[in-house]
C-alpha cells in the first residue's frame, strides 16, 4: 500500500527544481525567517565545511556566502544570515564538503502596507515508520509563505525501521529519529521537499521526548526520567530530546532570562512571534516544557463524581501549561497585534484549547482550565478580534468556537475566537478510529454501532465521530463541533467541520484587501493508493 503511494508521489514531486543529493540526505531548509534574517540548514553525510549561498536571483547571481563547519556527520549545519530585504523571495543552496548541492527558497515577511494576502500551511505528527509523507505532496508546490510543524515531529517513544528502540535515550538515537523523518524512501522525501520549498516554523509536543510528559514537574513524578535537576526540563532525557530537535530544525537559539520562575528562568525558549504585514501575526507556543504534572485521567466519564473532581481540580489557579513567562508574553503580543491593526492573529498551540470533553482531557488545556480561561478572557476583555488557535496532537481536524467559564458549572462566555486542529502528516491511526475504539472500550458504543461505523464511507464516518464528540461536550455546557451559531461569520463550503479519517495538512489563506480567511483541509486516506491529496473540507470566515 505504501509502495503505491510512493510511486504516485514520485510522479508529483519529480518536477521539483533540484534532485536530492546523496551528500545532503535530509535536503535543506530555512526557518525562523524574519524581515531581515533567516536560519539556513543542511545536513551533510560527511563532516567538514558546508557552504551556503543565497540571493534574490534564482540563478544565485551575486550570491552572498556563509559557511558552517561540523566535525560530526550526525550534526546538521546552520547559518544565521542577516541583512535581508523584507517582503522578498530568496533562493539558496547548500554545498557539502564532498561537493553535493541542494537548493531551496523562502520569502521574508513584509512590513506594513495593508492587507495584501497570505498563504501558509500547518500540520503535525510524523512517524518515521510511516514515511514517505504522501499527505504533504501538494504542499511543496503550493507557493506557501511559511509552514508550521506543530509538534510530534518525531515519535521518540515508538520503534521505527531506522531506530528500532521503544524509547530513544541517547543523543544519537534522537538524532536518528529526526534524520529518518527527513529522509527519502523509495526516492520520495515528503517532509524534506516541503521544508526546502518555504520558510519553516516548528515547535515541540510530547513525542519529541516521550508520551505525555510534563516539563515543569519534578523528575520524581515520572519514572521514565532520570533524577537530574529539580524539573523534568532539566533531566538528561529531556535535554537530549530538545537538543536534537533544535539541531534538526532551522531554529534560532533563544533563551529566557531571569523570569522569577525556576521552571523557565534561563531555559531554552521556543516561543516565537512574527508579523506578516498587517495581514497576520503568528505566535508559536511551547505547551510542553514548563507545564505542571497532568491531573489523574477520568477513567469513567459516566461517573459524575469523577467528572466533577476533574473539573474542580482543573481550575486550580496555580497550575500552568505554558509557564507564567509565556502566558504573559502571549497576552501582550495578542494585544499589541490588535492595537497595531493586524487583521488576523494565529496562535500555534500543540494541544487543542477547545473543549473536547473530559476523556483524555488531562493532557489538553482542559486539564489546565484556570490558565485556559485567563488567556481566553484576555482575548474577550480586550476585544482582540480575529484570533485563531491552531493545534495538532489529536491526529484529526476539528473546528470549534472557543468559549470559557470562570469555574466549573459557570456560564460559558464568548470570545469571538475559534480553533482549527490539524490532522497528522503520518500517524497510525487517525483521530476517528481512535475515538471509536476508546468509546467502545468505555461502553459508550455497542458492537453493532461499531460495525455500522466501520461500514460507512469517510464523510459519514467523520459525521459519526463528530456526533460522539458532541454527545460528550453538550452535557457540560460546551459548544458542539463547528461554527454554526457562533459569533463568527463563517461559511462551510465543502465537507464538514471535522475531518478525522485522513492524513494531511491545513491551508490558511488570507485574501488581499478584504482579509477574508479561507481554511482548507487537505487529506489522503491512511492507506491511500492515489495522490495528490484531495480537499476534505473548506470554510471561509469574514473578519470582524
Amino acid at each position: 500500500m505504501l509502495q503505491a503511494r510512493t510511486l504516485a508521489a514520485i510522479a508529483l514531486l519529480g518536477g521539483l527544481a533540484f534532485a536530492q543529493s546523496a551528500d545532503l540526505p535530509q535536503r535543506v531548509a530555512a526557518g525562523d525567517v524574519g524581515p531581515t534574517y533567516a536560519v539556513l540548514w543542511a545536513r551533510s553525510a560527511t563532516a567538514g565545511t558546508v557552504t551556503f549561498r543565497y540571493s534574490t536571483d534564482p540563478s544565485l547571481a551575486g550570491a552572498a556566502t556563509r559557511t558552517a563547519t561540523v566535525v560530526d556527520a550526525t550534526l546538521p549545519a546552520k547559518a544565521y544570515v542577516r541583512g535581508l530585504l523584507p517582503g522578498t523571495t530568496y533562493y539558496y543552496e547548500a554545498q557539502s564538503p564532498s561537493g553535493g548541492v541542494d537548493s531551496g527558497t523562502f520569502r521574508t515577511p513584509r512590513l506594513g502596507g495593508g492587507v495584501q494576502g497570505l498563504r501558509f500551511g500547518v500540520s503535525g505528527d510524523s512517524r518515521g515508520d510511516f514515511m514517505p509523507a504522501g499527505s504533504l505532496s501538494n504542499a511543496a508546490t503550493a507557493n506557501l509563505e511559511f509552514f508550521v510543524m506543530l509538534g510530534d515531529t518525531i515519535y521518540a517513544d515508538v520503534a521505527s525501521p531506522l531506530v528500532p528502540v521503544a524509547q530513544c535515550i541517547t543523543l544519537d538515537e534522537f538524532r536518528g529519529k529526526h534524520a529518518e523523518v527527513l529522509s527519502a524512501f523509495s526516492g520520495v522525501n515528503g517532509v524534506g521537499d516541503l521544508r526546502r520549498s518555504t520558510a519553516l516554523w516548528a515547535s515541540i509536543d510530547d513525542h519529541e521526548v516521550t508520551n505525555d510528559f510534563a516539563g515543569g514537574a519534578a523528575p520524581s513524578s515520572d519514572a521514565r526520567f532520570d533524577l537530574n535537576g529539580a524539573y523534568i526540563n532539566e533531566t538528561n532525557l529531556f535535554r537530549n530530546g530538545m537538543r536534537s530537535f533544535t539541531e534538526y530544525m532551522p531554529t534560532l537559539r533563544l533563551a529566557y532570562g531571569q523570569t522569577g520562575d525556576a521552571r523557565t528562568a534561563f531555559k531554552r525558549k521556543l516561543y516565537r512571534k512574527m508579523a506578516y504585514g498587517t495581514d497576520a501575526a503568528l505566535m508559536v507556543l511551547d505547551a510542553r516544557s514548563f507545564r505542571d504534572q497532568s491531573l489523574p485521567a477520568v477513567a469513567n466519564p459516566a461517573d459524575q463524581a469523577q467528572v466533577l473532581n476533574f473539573l474542580v481540580s482543573s481550575y486550580d489557579p496555580t497550575r500552568t501549561m505554558l509557564g507564567r513567562a509565556q502566558v504573559e508574553e502571549l497576552k501582550a503580543d495578542l494585544l499589541a497585534a490588535e492595537q497595531a491593526g493586524i487583521k488576523w492573529k494565529f496562535v500555534m498551540i500543540p494541544e487543542p484549547i477547545q473543549n473536547l470533553g473530559v476523556v483524555a482531557g488531562q493532557d489538553r488545556y482542559e486539564g489546565y482550565a484556570a490558565e485556559r480561561a485567563e488567556v481566553l478572557a484576555h482575548v474577550a476583555a480586550n476585544n482582540i478580534r480575529n484570533v485563531v488557535f491552531v493545534a495538532a496532537d489529536i491526529h484529526g481536524t476539528i473546528v470549534n468556537n472557543l468559549t470559557f467559564s470562570a469555574g466549573p458549572g459557570q456560564p460559558q462566555q464568548q470570545t469571538g475566537a475559534f480553533e482549527v486542529t490539524t490532522g497528522s502528516i503520518s500517524y497510525n491511526q487517525p483521530f476517528g478510529p481512535t475515538v471509536v475504539g476508546l468509546a467502545s472500550a468505555l461502553g459508550l458504543l455497542t458492537p453493532a454501532q461499531v460495525a455500522f461505523y466501520q461500514s460507512l464511507p469517510i464523510p459519514a464516518k467523520d459525521a459519526f465521530v463528530q456526533q460522539l464528540i458532541d454527545q460528550q461536550v453538550a452535557p457540560l455546557g460546551y459548544d458542539t463541533v463547528g461554527l454554526v451559531g457562533a459569533p463568527i461569520n463563517a461559511t462551510l463550503n465543502a465537507g464538514g467541520w471535522s475531518a478525522t479519517h485522513t492524513f494531511g495538512w491545513t491551508e490558511f489563506q488570507v485574501a488581499p484587501v478584504t482579509g477574508e480567511l479561507s481554511v482548507t483541509t487537505w487529506g489522503v486516506e491512511p492507506n491511500a493508493t492515489t495522490l495528490p491529496p484531495f480537499i476534505v473540507g473548506n470554510f471561509t470566515v469574514v473578519p470582524q
